[in-house]
């Protein structure tokens, strides 16, 4: 080819990437004339294996495409099932403010459920952030099911969802069932409460957090009386559910207290998630968004607002009656009552729940709770 006074071999046009133009050219040499001088240029441009067969790599893509867009199809009409309206400002693999089909955003009618569908469009998950609505959540594009459910804990930070698949739980086994059966605890109690174990070779109980069914938590204990938390997930107190409209309210130290206060025949009994603290925290009450020790009553305030009596059926020594006193100090010591644990022997009394039921039985346990004597009475003895 002949342009003005240049000559050189045309290039080969190989393949033209639809995300972008992207040539290969061939081994040959483009060689120009420039002032009667030639230059021989040799020209090797890399190219992927992916791009050397157009046919096969434009249909590849084209079965993605109509996969993804299948799946964001049955996946809006899960959604929209439930009341969410896909409209056009939610990008997929970002959070997007809406107004809840719930409660319709509230007294101020803000968007307060956040929506995500995540970047490959096959799921989605919800949350209201309005603290009387806290609707949440889930849904896959090959799933039968849809998940929602009531999250009254409207304040988290993360609209995670918690499944006992996503936390590899599993039926309580042999050897656990026989720790319980030890510590007095039936395995009816355990199968209400929904206690499990950690899938795996470690021997680990799960106690699962929930409001209106909903996993919200999970608390983990080894046989050594080790603890820890899910990540994640805002305190809360444990056996929410049993106490939902109760007028009268136990709380206990520990989730085991928790069940063995069920085993003398209390139902409305809740655990503190986190144990006792050493000491008395301050002599002046934080501001409810800085007491984080004690958030998990914050959290469950609705819940704990609505019971007239309150019973503390904390543990008998000092980090015990220390956490007696701080949540008489947040609760109101007027509604306020405090369980004596019977005594042992003449110098000491029985420390716990657990302990009254597996020496005492469980009628014992009953009648100290009944006992209870008013919180501002302690104070005088």
């Amino acid at each position: 080819m002949l342009i003005g006074s240049h000559s050189f071999l045309a290039p080969t046009l190989f393949h033209c990437n639809p995300i972008g133009a992207l040539f290969n050219f061939s081994s040959k040499r483009i060689i120009s004339i420039n002032n009667g001088f030639r230059s021989i240029t040799p020209i090797s441009l890399f190219v992927p294996a992916a791009l050397l067969s157009p046919p096969t790599f434009l249909a590849s893509l084209k079965r993605d495409e109509n996969k993804e867009a299948d799946d964001f199809a049955q996946l809006k009409e899960k959604v929209e099932n439930v009341g969410i309206i896909c409209c056009n400002s939610i990008i997929p693999g970002e959070y997007t403010r809406l107004i809840c089909p719930k409660c319709k955003g509230g007294r101020s009618m803000e968007r307060s459920l956040s929506f995500h569908i995540s970047g490959k469009r096959n799921f989605a998950l919800w949350r209201c952030f309005n603290f009387e609505c806290g609707w949440a959540g889930q849904v896959f594009a090959h799933n039968s099911t849809t998940s929602e459910g009531v999250d009254q804990l409207g304040r988290m930070g993360s609209p995670r969802i918690l499944t006992e698949e996503s936390l590899k739980l599993e039926p309580l086994g042999d050897m656990l069932a026989a720790y319980f059966a030890e510590r007095m605890i039936s395995k009816d109690t355990l199968k209400r409460n929904h206690v499990m174990q950690m899938a795996g070779d470690q021997i680990i109980i799960a106690f699962t957090y929930t409001q209106n069914g909903m996993l919200i938590g999970c608390k983990y204990r080894t046989l050594e009386k080790r603890f820890w938390q899910e990540k994640g997930t805002d305190k809360a107190l444990y056996g929410l559910d049993d106490v939902r409209e109760a007028d009268e309210i136990i709380i206990v130290e520990g989730e085991i207290d928790k069940l063995s206060v069920e085993e003398a025949g209390f139902l409305n009994c809740v655990s503190v998630p986190n144990g006792a603290p050493q000491t008395i925290t301050s002599k002046e009450l934080l501001p409810p968004e800085e007491d984080t020790r004690f958030s998990y009553l914050w959290n469950c305030k609705d819940f704990l607002d609505k019971a007239s009596r309150i019973v503390l059926a904390t543990d008998g020594d000092l980090p015990g009656q220390a956490l007696a006193e701080e949540l008489a100090r947040r609760l109101g010591r007027e509604r306020c009552w405090q369980v004596c644990w019977p005594k042992k022997d003449e110098f000491s009394s029985y420390k716990d729940a657990n302990e009254v039921l597996v020496n005492l039985g469980a009628e014992a346990l009953k009648k100290a709770i009944e006992c209870a004597v008013p919180y501002e009475m302690q104070d005088l003895n």
